[in-house]
Formats: structure tokens, sequence, C-alpha cells
């Protein structure tokens, strides 16, 4: 009977309908909510997450814009400080760099440079990622570069509650946060509790317990980090999963307690090597409990290269659950 009145309050559902749920709820929730970008609208957005939106809350909600992110972001900009709360929708990471002056010089210091005067309550959610073979412009994993800013919050969903779960959260902050969610998680489908509602941004979350070394990694690579201490776990070596959750700011707390626990670290991130988000948290927990340690940190990222469209290329250059095996093995002296 209690199995059944658990089964009762959950629904299958994909990430894609986890945002398109809290989008939804959201514009119910406060009339001041619109979502704005290219194709959000007849289209239904580029990856189907606000399909149906349009005809639901109508075009002064759902508002269609020109190719010009540099322009529509700033509207998002100036309606944030009118007042309104709008989601800004760009369609990838990389058309984003068209934005970023709107986003860096704007949206991230105006409550810096006016004396605390105004804020911008902006969120600006993107896809981010490779996987779907749709080279190199549209397949990078720049959220590392955002979380270098001051004035802005970054976030990755990797679970279907918190898809669900952040926008809201994010709408209630005062000042901007960007949202990236991994292009090959929105057809990740399983249970979410109907009443699944804002989650906590602040905390990243320790997805498996582990005793002997910790995985440390965010976003689309998340499953794949899963996968491999599921393999670990087969072969004697414990491992703990921690999800960042939040990319900027960094819950050093829960990165720290882990590392103390384990002793041993590998950071995965699907950005770029050099500079990435994974040489912060490196050097964070260097800086933070290098005496802890019982041995190197490891990394795995993303081969240096602009993201290729062949697929045994594309899956060559982004990291794969074996490499995070063999690089935990290796500092485990277990090759």
């Amino acid at each position: 009977m209690a199995d059944a009145a658990a089964k009762s309050t959950t629904r299958e559902i994909t990430y894609r309908e986890a945002v398109r749920a809290a989008i939804r709820d959201a514009m119910q929730r406060d009339e001041r909510v619109f979502l704005m970008g290219e194709d959000v609208g007849r289209y239904g957005g580029c990856y189907a997450v606000s399909k149906g939106l349009l005809e639901e809350f109508g075009p002064a909600r759902i508002r269609d814009t020109p190719l010009s992110e540099s322009g529509f972001t700033g509207a998002g900009i100036g309606a944030a400080m009118g007042g309104m709360r709008p989601i800004v929708e760009l369609m990838t990471v990389n058309f984003s760099l068209l934005a970023l002056d709107q986003i860096m010089n704007n949206a991230a210091t105006i409550r810096h440079m006016s004396g605390n005067q105004f804020g911008v309550p902006l969120v600006i959610r993107m896809a981010t990622g490779a996987g779907k073979q749709l080279a190199a412009q549209h397949s990078h994993s720049l959220e590392g570069w955002y979380a270098h800013i001051p004035g802005i919050k970054v976030l990755a969903p990797a679970t279907l509650a918190d898809a669900r779960g952040m926008l809201w959260s994010a709408l209630e902050d005062p000042d901007p946060v960007l949202i990236f969610e991994n292009v090959m998680l929105y057809n990740m489908s399983g249970e979410l509790p109907e009443d699944a509602g804002a989650v906590n941004i602040d905390k990243a979350a320790v997805r498996r317990e582990g005793a002997d070394i910790s995985l440390i990694t965010y976003g689309g690579s998340l499953w794949k980090t899963l996968e491999a201490a599921e393999t670990l776990a087969g072969e004697g070596l414990s491992a703990e999963v921690v999800d960042l959750r939040t990319l900027r700011p960094l819950d050093d707390e829960t990165i720290m307690a882990s590392v103390r626990k384990t002793r041993r670290a590998v950071v995965v991130d699907e950005g770029w090597r050099s500079g990435s988000l994974a040489a912060e948290v490196c050097t964070r927990i260097m800086e933070q409990a290098f005496w802890d340690l019982d041995g190197p940190l490891g990394r795995v990222c993303s081969e240096e290269v602009p993201i290729p469209y062949p697929h045994h290329l594309e899956q060559a250059a982004i990291p794969q659950a074996d490499e995070v095996v063999a690089m935990a093995k290796a500092l485990m002296g277990r090759e």
C-alpha cells in the first residue's frame, strides 16, 4: 500500500519536460515572468523545451526574437532592471559569446557600479556540451568561462529534480543567474514527484557515497561519472561522486568534506583542460585540503581541440566513463 501511494505521487518525465514544467510553473506563479529568445515561440525552442507554451501563455510572454543575442539579452537586462523577471534563452553556449558584453559588462556589474542602487534579476538559460554531432560552433562547454565572472551565479542542473527546481530558485535571486543545460540530458527520463519544486542552489550534492576516492563533476558528465563509480565498485574501489550543481559560487564545504573523507580526488569536466573549472577545483583542494591528501589529484577533461563533427571523433574528444575509471585506478596504484 505504501509503495502504491508513493508511486502515485511520481510520474515519468524527461529532462526537457522538467525544464518546460519549471518555466510553466514560474509563469503561473508570477505575471512578471516571461520567456524570450530565438524560436522559443512558434517553433517551440531548438530543443523543444518551450513547445506549447506560446499557445498557453500568448506572444506577450513567450517572445520570439530576431537573431541578435546581444540585443535581446540587453533587452532582458533592461526588463529586469524595470521590475520584470525575464528568462532569456540563448540557443547554445557558443552563441552566447555574442551576448558576452551584455552579460559581463552590464548584467554582472550594474549592482556594483551603481553602488547597490540597481540589481539585475535576470535568468539566462542555454544549452551546452557535445554529443549531438552539431560540430564545433554548437558543441562546446564554456560554463567554466562564465564561472570566472563575479556578479553572476552559474548553475548546471544534471538531474530531473534540478532541471525542474533550479529555475524558480534562480528567479528569486536578486542578481543574474545563468543555467547551463547539457544537450545530452534533454532526452533523459525518469520518475519525478508531482510536487517537485524549488531546490537549494547554494550546495553541491553527494550523488553516491564512497570511501576510497572522490569523483567531482557536474552536468552531463555526472552520469558518466556515476557509471565509472559503478565499474570501480566492481573492482573493489569505493568512489564517492560529488555533483557540483552550482559552478559559481563553488560549494567548497562539500568538496573538502568529501576529499578529507576519501583523501584522493579526480575532477571530471567537459570543458577544455587548460584554464578549466577542473583546474579551479583542483587548486582549491590544494589550498584547503593539501595535508589531507594521500596522493596527487587527477583531471579528466575534453581534448584541446574544437569539438569534431564525426561521431567517433566527437566521443573521443569529450570525457568518457572508461577514462574516469583509468584515472581513478592510476591514482590508487591499481593500473
